[in-house]
């Protein structure tokens, strides 16, 4: 009796990991295979360098596999019936076990590689499943002949690995911001009244609370207003010299500087130079258009964010695209702002959409502005990397207050003619924000009407808005969300959708209401 209790036991404990096993499974997503008869690679590398050859590799196996793939896949999820953050979950899954497995396959040949000289600097990424390295003619070469790898990009020299420098790594470590309670509506900046988001908090309820924005740009003074609203990583010891979380990055507190593998996201300190210092708050205005929040003692001061109840955090990279991206997934953030552009990049744009495409399946949402190049640069290219990337980059074109276009403003439409991607001629932009004499907020609490020009600030009010949606929604899927803020947007210009405005200016209000009332209906049909 005995024996058989202890076989049963042994065979119960057999079927509990099995099905453990087969129910962790059945969680990942299925993948897809890049069809190439042979690895492609990109003619922008010099086959005969005698310098080393920055390269961004992809294996054949990837979550989205054609250039196709993305609005195919979009349907098969909405059709399971999945929200945002149950398929952030599957996604995130899938695309690191991928990654482990294709990378095992490829291990020993890599390693070997790397021991006779021939790749540097290896960089594995999980968000596009394949590496970055530097190479020789040999050595890539070699590669072609590794089993499951289907892409070769040309890329920027690999960052080295992350390790503490030995100057300028203090971070601004906030201990106990005074997080905001309720948005103020105190003098409020005209951008908020016109783009109606203050009656999104008074009216509905929503304030952006829940949410967080990464702001990826080049520098960020940590004024009061976004003191109060700072992410902070809940993983990490603040300022203690050592990485907590595991992730490579030593106190990744509120953000990380990936260009100099530093915690402290102020690059340069202020000059007192109004007109010199503009330049170096241009991270520190997008991130108050955000979510900046005034303090309820503030004497009346501005309340300058359009979501005042999320956080933000920054991101200074200029070489890594994928870690940057990664970091914010891992982080769960929402939204990412990405105020700059990428001109030139030939094939390697397919790769930054592919990160783009994946990164939204897990739940990040892309923001840009369409750029200022209308005045210098023809269409189909006034609007570049990353404003380019149709479905997962989300660009907003600009408009002056009293809702003419600006003349710098860069129109679509874009075109996508790549070896991986060939959609033709795509409509852009989605939608249009204000870009033209925005008001700007510096450290002391003073307002300078006029001060900022660009799409750099249209951009963050498209973040804002989003952030309020996702507060309102937080399982609303990207082009559900995208329906929904281009068919509330309101016609300003030609009528219809047309490449200078896109669908219109952003109505706030209207988009978070079509929000609530999508949202109850699901609720209620489930």
């Amino acid at each position: 009796m005995k024996k058989l209790t202890s076989k049963l036991t042994i065979f119960l404990c057999i079927f509990s990991s099995l099905h453990t096993l087969t129910t962790a499974q059945q969680k990942l997503i299925p993948t897809e295979k890049i069809e190439t008869k042979s690895v492609w690679i990109s003619p922008k590398i010099n086959l005969k360098s005698q310098r080393p050859i920055p390269i961004t590799v992809w294996f054949d196996k990837q979550l989205l596999g054609d250039g196709k793939a993305y609005n195919r896949r979009a349907k098969e999820f909405s059709n399971q019936g999945l929200g945002r953050r149950e398929l952030r979950t599957r996604v995130i899954a899938s695309l690191k076990t991928l990654s482990d497995q294709s990378y095992k396959n490829a291990e020993r040949d890599l390693t070997k590689l790397q021991k006779n000289g021939h790749l540097t600097s290896l960089k594995r990424h999980w968000i596009i499943n394949g590496f970055t390295t530097t190479t020789t003619p040999k050595g890539l070469k070699e590669l072609t002949k590794i089993k499951g790898i289907s892409k070769i990009f040309a890329a920027s020299t690999p960052p080295p690995t992350p390790k503490r420098t030995t100057k300028n790594t203090t971070p601004h470590t906030i201990t106990n911001p005074n997080r905001p309670t309720k948005p103020s509506t105190k003098n409020l900046p005209w951008y908020i009244t016109k783009l109606q988001a203050d009656k999104v908090w008074t009216e509905l309820g929503i304030t952006g609370k829940g949410t967080l924005n990464i702001v990826h740009d080049s520098n960020f003074i940590i004024t009061p207003s976004l003191a109060r609203t700072i992410h902070t990583n809940p993983k990490e010891i603040p300022n203690n010299g050592k990485d907590d979380d595991n992730n490579g990055l030593i106190d990744d507190t509120h953000g990380y500087n990936f260009k100099t593998n530093s915690p402290n996201i102020t690059a340069k300190p202020l000059t007192g130079n109004l007109n010199s210092d503009r330049k170096l708050l241009h991270g520190t205005s997008c991130a108050q258009i955000i979510c900046g929040a005034s303090a309820p003692d503030a004497n009346g001061a501005p309340q300058f964010g359009i979501a005042p109840m999320s956080s933000w955090a920054g991101i200074i990279n200029t070489t890594s695209i994928e870690t940057a991206v990664e970091w914010a997934i891992e982080q769960q953030a929402d939204t990412y702002s990405m105020s700059f552009s990428r001109p030139h990049l030939g094939e390697n744009r397919s790769h930054w959409r592919k990160v783009m495409e994946h990164g939204s399946l897990c739940g990040l949402y892309f923001v840009s502005g369409a750029g200022n190049f209308a005045q210098t640069t023809k269409t189909p290219v006034q609007m570049r990397t990353p404003e380019d990337i149709p479905e997962a980059v989300f660009a907003a074109a600009g408009v002056q207050q009293d809702l003419s276009r600006t003349p710098f403003s860069s129109k679509g439409p874009v075109e996508w003619n790549t070896e991986h991607y060939k959609d033709g001629t795509i409509q852009k932009p989605e939608v249009c924000a204000f870009n033209h004499k925005v008001p700007l907020l510096t450290p002391d609490g003073k307002v300078h009407p006029d001060k900022l020009n660009g799409n750099s600030f249209a951009g963050p009010m498209f973040c804002g808005t989003i952030s309020l949606m996702l507060s309102a929604d937080p399982d609303l899927l990207p082009w559900d969300l995208k329906k929904i803020i281009t068919t509330t947007a309101t016609d300003i210009a030609t009528p219809g959708v047309d490449y200078e405005t896109g669908h219109g200016l952003i109505n706030a209000y209207a988009a978070v209401k079509e929000t609530l009332r999508q949202k109850k209906l699901r609720t209620t049909q489930n």
